[in-house]
């Protein structure tokens, strides 16, 4: 039997309950504290088996890119334009798998505004750009000199404008040599951040040394438990981002009581149908720091099948925005189409609490800890 879309987010709570429902012997919870002998190595799975490879991976994709782009330059044709934008969607999934790490490197000298800049309020960087492209500003072909710039004509958006935005057609052709000088500079541009997050979290003395051993020495963790938090943290705010910056910009679902007609154009990466993808790449990306990095073995033994509802909503979350396909408003329009984004908005931010307050509660944080305001 098929159920309707609309029953999944009651189901999923029918499940799996808000509580633990566990208990040991005597009818009581164990302490609601971290497993603090388990946090050293889950940690250390977090770094060598989610952000090091995600930024190898990211690394690999804009050194592709670059190249993708080089060969459009040199030899402009639909051909190596339709290369050049594979190698853009390439680089987007891949940053979209690693960008919920935003801190350390992340942080510094704006790298991640740099590599990503959304949201663009009021258009401002997309003026930034359409000026530059109007102006033919020679000095936005090289990418030593856009690291001097706006951090919105640099990165992710900017490229966007350029493969897909008004005039892109040029690209294939004599006519779009300017255009296609300055996509490369900002090509180039990504490939050397992406280089530069690999190298700070590669370094033996670095951040992942500070990730990797907590103790009253270490200038990020000074115990066990804050390292936990931390890693909880990501997590948490990963789920508030895609909830809050990814899908309520577009789309709000009801507002005053009536069906939100919906904001494409404010969508991320929706000229290049990469809106969707974009966002099942940062549902995988939390289910895969949670798993690999084994944080199930942060809860108390009567805890764990908190762990289960959480990958069951993963599970839900990813499944459901890879139905969403093509273009943002056609989505918009489509009845069917409303109901998967009803169904993500509503179950993302379930996905929230459950990571905020139920595993957040378990290990010791308390109910109604808050990442996202800092206390």
């Amino acid at each position: 039997m098929r159920l309707p879309l609309a029953s999944i987010p009651l189901i999923l709570g029918l499940f799996f309950p808000a509580a633990p429902a566990a208990a040991q012997e005597g009818g009581t919870l164990s302490p609601r504290v971290v497993d603090e002998a388990a946090v050293p190595g889950v940690m250390a799975q977090a770094v060598d088996g989610f952000i090091i490879p995600g930024y190898r991976d990211l690394a690999e994709a804009t050194n592709t890119l670059s190249e993708a782009s080089t060969t459009l330059c040199t030899s402009p044709s639909e051909a190596t334009l339709k290369a050049a934008r594979s190698a853009f969607s390439d680089v987007v999934d891949k940053w979209s798998a690693i960008e919920i790490i935003r801190l350390g490197p992340a942080l510094e000298q704006n790298r991640f505004e740099r590599f990503l800049f959304y949201p663009d309020r009021k258009s401002t960087g997309l003026k930034q750009v359409q000026a530059i492209l109007a102006r033919k500003d020679e000095s936005a072909t090289k990418a030593e000199n856009l690291k001097g710039k706006s951090v919105a004509v640099q990165g992710l958006g900017a490229l966007e404008f350029v493969l897909y935005g008004t005039g892109a057609e040029a690209l294939s052709g004599d006519d779009g040599g300017f255009r296609c000088r300055y996509g490369l500079a900002v090509s180039e541009n990504l490939r050397s951040i992406a280089g530069e997050f690999l190298a700070q979290w590669e370094k033996p003395d670095g951040i992942q040394a500070a990730w990797k051993e907590p103790g009253p020495g270490n200038p990020l963790f000074r115990d066990n438990k804050e390292a936990a938090t931390e890693l909880l943290g990501v997590l948490v705010h990963g789920a508030e981002m895609i909830k809050d910056q990814r899908l309520r910009p577009f789309y709000a679902g009801m507002v005053d009581g009536k069906p939100d007609k919906g904001r494409p154009k404010l969508a991320i990466y929706w000229r290049s149908f990469n809106t969707m993808p974009a966002i099942s790449a940062n549902f995988s990306a939390l289910q895969k720091l949670f798993n690999t990095a084994g944080m199930e073995r942060l809860l108390p033994a009567d805890s764990r099948s908190i762990a289960g509802s959480i990958n069951f909503l993963f599970k839900a979350l990813i499944a459901a925005a890879d139905r969403l396909e093509g273009p943002v408003d056609a989505a918009l329009a489509d009845e069917r189409q409303r109901a998967r984004l009803d169904f993500i908005a509503l179950n993302a931010a379930d996905l929230l609490d459950r990571l905020n307050r139920e595993f957040g509660g378990s290990i010791g944080l308390g109910a109604g800890f808050s990442f996202a305001d800092g206390d």
